[in-house]
């Protein structure tokens, strides 16, 4: 269906709705300054959370199913920005 995606773009960690196998046609959803991150891993991991949140609640209305699944794995290299 789908997958968050979460770059590293110039000073900004930006997260992304796409396709499972593409960033063509991503969706931007929300963007939190890289150095906010880096130095605190609660505020990582509570960013990762929101986004999760935001897209669990618009694909349970879209498909209106509670069976939602997520796996954290490593971007493909060649999906990589850098970091600009």
């Amino acid at each position: 269906m789908g997958r968050i995606a979460l770059r590293r773009e110039g000073k900004n960690w930006n997260a992304y709705y796409a396709r499972p196998d593409t960033m063509d046609g991503a969706i931007w959803l929300a963007s939190i300054r890289m150095d906010l991150v880096e130095g605190d891993p609660r505020v990582k991991a509570g960013f990762m959370d929101l986004v999760r949140t935001v897209v669990d609640g618009i694909v349970r209305e879209l498909l209106w199913t509670d069976e939602i699944g997520w796996e954290t794995r490593p971007a493909p290299e060649h999906e990589k920005a850098g970091h600009g």
